[in-house]
């Protein structure tokens, strides 16, 4: 029989009291131990590949801004009107200087995170005009609002990134919204964020921001921040996008390079054509973040949706969205590039039965299609039209459970717990033995808000709901919450450009394109 000494049996209740005590500690970025999910054969990837650069040569893509069609002359592409048509070798050799892996870098050094080839991050929704408050209102959110889902961010292990206007601030002008929303992902978290790209000055804005918080000589080979281009499609790339992607690329920063298709409305309906056409508008972006300045950072993107042919409303969690994910996995791969594809999305109105199936499905089929920058990882819901705190947190920790299950098994402890199989024996429990009482927590996840209770005891504590847990946990992490303090000089220098931006800009200049 083993005996255990009082100081080792004190040594393991210390660490289980450490293991089940709040830990809001950020996981590192993904490295992910699991095969990859691809539907295609290597002819397949070459078929789109082929299908695209003709789309490329021959369909051309519209470039709707005068500085991007000089830029493309001077690189000797095809220019007739706004119509630009790249020549396949071109595209290849301009796509071959973006960076196949990088690394994000935080005002937290510990919380920098690498992006490509195994590495992923999980980054919250953005871009929500109303949310589900902690009361579950559906209503126009505040900027205190916004703050609440920054810090929640900072809070929830599996999130790499406080992303930026995470809900739309109302109460603020929509011409200098942009600067409050940078200084609240960068105040009241120390994780990697993302920079508005709502306007090129809104773009340049934002650079300057960084350039306070991390210096302006940091920017140059540091990636601190993510823009967002959106395409137009199909084969569209207007002026606001170009613009302010010329801003990020200029400071060396990353951006998504993201065509947003409506399957069957504004691409063919058909899955391998769609894939086809959204792989030509990333290509011709992505071309296009090399011409403006070789070598820097630049993500393949995009938004997928299917269109209801009953409604014309586009829809979320369905299988083609999957195949597509894992096609354009693929393709990403074959350009040796980092990509990024959008995470829990669903379209109910409240949190329901609906939310959770089409969030899982979004959610399984991301991480097995091998997707780098994981956005819209936290509190979709309406179709992007409301965040939800309570879907926020609940999707936060299947964002960690779903991290867990791409580490792959763990194999480190593999000959103590085949061990253990000979001191318990036949017809024994390993519920006492010491393996298990060292282990239970790393072997097995166990999610903090989902009921897993008899129904007996579900009812003895109320019959309370996810919804009710969610938002119960909610207000229990923001009373928890401690602000990572921005340097004194900089919060004062981020606070004086702020003001001295909102002077200059009239809150009548609805995209700030001239101020």
């Amino acid at each position: 029989m083993n005996i255990r000494t009082p100081s080792r049996a004190g040594g393991r209740a210390a660490r289980r009291a450490m293991r089940t005590a709040p830990n809001f500690n950020m996981l590192p970025g993904l490295t992910r131990g699991i095969p990859l999910c691809e539907v295609m054969d290597g002819a397949q990837v070459e078929r789109i590949d082929a299908a695209s650069m003709y789309i490329l040569e021959n369909v051309g893509v519209q470039f709707r801004d005068p500085i991007a069609l000089q830029d493309w002359k001077r690189v000797g592409a095809k220019v007739v009107g706004e119509l630009v048509y790249l020549d396949r070798d071109l595209v290849r050799d301009l796509i071959a200087t973006i960076p196949s892996d990088f690394t994000y870098h935080a005002r937290d050094p510990n919380k920098n995170v690498r992006l490509g080839g195994k590495h992923s991050i999980f980054v919250p929704m953005t871009g929500a005009p109303f949310l589900r408050d902690l009361d579950d209102v559906r209503r126009n959110p505040t900027l205190d609002d916004l703050a609440m889902f920054h810090k929640l961010s900072h809070m929830m292990p599996a999130l790499h990134s406080s992303a930026h206007h995470i809900v739309e601030p109302y109460d603020h002008p929509i011409s200098q919204r942009h600067l409050r929303i940078t200084y609240s992902s960068m105040k009241h978290s120390d994780k990697t964020f993302m920079g508005m790209t709502t306007s090129p000055k809104n773009a340049e804005d934002v650079m300057d921001m960084c350039a306070i918080l991390f210096g302006e000589q940091f920017l140059e080979d540091h990636p601190v921040t993510t823009g967002n281009c959106n395409g137009n499609s199909p084969l569209v790339w207007d002026e606001t996008m170009l613009g302010a992607m010329r801003a990020f690329c200029r400071r060396n920063q990353p951006v998504l390079c993201s065509p947003f298709v409506l399957g069957g409305a504004n691409t063919p309906a058909s899955v391998p054509a769609t894939v086809a056409q959204l792989n030509a508008e990333a290509l011709s972006a992505l071309a296009y973040t090399q011409v403006i300045r070789k070598g820097a950072p630049a993500i393949y993107g995009h938004y997928l949706s299917t269109v209801s042919m009953k409604s014309g409303a586009p829809m979320a969690g369905t299988p083609e969205i999957s195949l597509m994910n894992f096609m354009i996995g693929q393709m990403a791969r074959y350009y040796d590039v980092p990509w990024r594809t959008s995470n829990t999305l669903g379209g109910a109105k409240t949190f329901d039965a609906q939310a959770g199936y089409e969030s899982a499905t979004t959610l399984q089929a991301v991480i097995h299609a091998g997707a780098n920058y994981i956005w819209h990882s936290a509190g979709w819901n309406e179709a992007g039209m409301h965040c939800s705190v309570a879907k926020f947190v609940v999707d936060a920790e299947q964002c960690a459970m779903a991290y867990r299950m791409a580490e792959g098994p763990k194999w480190h402890d593999f000959d103590q717990a085949i061990a253990a199989v000979s001191d318990v024996g036949p017809g024994g429990h390993y519920l006492g033995h010491p393996h298990t009482q060292d282990n239970f927590q790393e072997a097995f996840f166990m999610p903090e808000l989902f009921d897993n209770n008899s129904i007996e005891q579900w009812t003895a504590e109320g019959e309370v709901e996810i919804t009710e847990r969610a938002l119960s946990r909610a207000k229990t992490l923001l009373a928890e919450y401690e602000e990572p303090r921005l340097d004194e000089a900089k919060n004062e220098a981020l606070l004086d450009y702020i003001a001295r931006r909102e002077r200059e800009i009239p809150a009548a200049d609805e995209l700030n394109q001239s101020y």
